[in-house]
């Protein structure tokens, strides 16, 4: 995928995608743009058959990349192995997921509910990648990367296809992990409101896709100890770094407070619960809210899918 941007091909995917992933609400609300200093439009990918934006690109990678009957593996926190389970599973593919050993327990459980076989190695996500591509070469099953894939990253582009056919926004504020979601979204915005300015946020505690896009090469980290696991990268896929640079304008880090702040945040004024990746934007408006004063900021909520402890946690809070 390039940012020669073809809208022929957005269109398509549009008409690929399941639809009950397309059409998300932009969520605004007085009271968080006051507490923020800015118009915040808060695109929701919530209400959908898996709670997270994984599936638009999950399903248009499986209705273009595959071929029938034939089996994928993954790796994931969670989010986008529903995604592949969900798509493969009414595709007529076997799935098989791993996942880190202490996974979020409501992921594990919904990836099984759609069917994927879902196998827990390792202390975290990209110790569960690489026990997953190991599996894939031994057993010759279709290896799928989350952040690799460009059918995936324009099924994410969906997203900012809508937000610019819905408001006008001067920054939009993108939760980055490996990578789909920046390369998706920041293509077509380039494209399309090349205005706008671009701002990728990753957790403080998971710095790697931070550390390697300032560096211009991948930076991997002993550790990514965040409560954001959809952002918890630890090893960046070398390969995407160049695309995602010219992605995004600046990249930012926010604490686990911050994090949480937002978390609570967004429930108090959009009444909707997110995860904390999913947050990750409005923790960046929170930490420097003068970057952002006066300006109509966009952000993705890109998923709902919080552990049973961290729910607790918000809802006491």
């Amino acid at each position: 995928m390039t940012l020669d941007f073809d809208i022929s091909k957005m269109i398509d995917a549009r008409q690929r995608i399941d639809p009950a992933f397309l059409g998300s609400p932009v969520l605004t609300d007085a009271a968080l743009d006051a507490a923020i200093g800015c118009s915040v439009l808060a695109k929701a990918e919530l209400a959908n058959p898996i709670g997270c934006f994984k599936g638009r690109g999950a399903d248009l990678f499986c209705s273009t990349a595959l071929q029938a009957r034939e089996s994928v593996v993954c790796a994931s926190a969670g989010n986008f192995g529903q995604g592949l389970a969900y798509a493969t599973n009414r595709r007529g593919h076997a799935c098989t997921v791993f996942a880190a050993s202490q996974a979020n327990p409501v992921k594990v459980e919904a990836m099984r509910r759609l069917g994927a076989n879902v196998r827990l190695v390792g202390a975290d996500f990209d110790a569960a990648k690489a026990a997953a591509r190991d599996h894939a070469e031994q057993t010759g099953q279709r290896w799928v990367e989350d952040g690799a894939e460009a059918a995936i990253a324009e099924g994410a582009g969906t997203i900012a296809l809508e937000l610019i056919e819905a408001t006008p926004f001067d920054v939009l504020v993108v939760p980055l992990g490996n990578g789909a979601l920046l390369d998706g979204v920041g293509e077509v915005v380039r494209a399309l409101a090349p205005q706008a300015c671009i701002i990728a946020v990753v957790a403080a505690n998971a710095p790697a896709m931070k550390l390697s896009l300032e560096a211009g090469r991948a930076v991997a980290t002993e550790h990514a100890d965040t409560i954001a696991d959809g952002i918890a990268v630890r090893v960046p896929i070398p390969s995407t770094l160049g695309r995602l640079r010219a992605c995004c304008d600046d990249v930012v880090a926010v604490s686990e407070d911050s994090l949480f702040e937002a978390m609570r945040l967004i429930h108090r004024t959009l009444r909707v619960v997110v995860e904390p990746a999913a947050a990750a934007g409005l923790a960046a408006m929170l930490a420097e809210p003068e970057r952002y004063a006066g300006l109509r900021v966009a952000t993705v909520l890109t998923g709902g899918n919080i552990s049973p402890a961290l729910r607790a946690r918000l809802l006491a809070a």
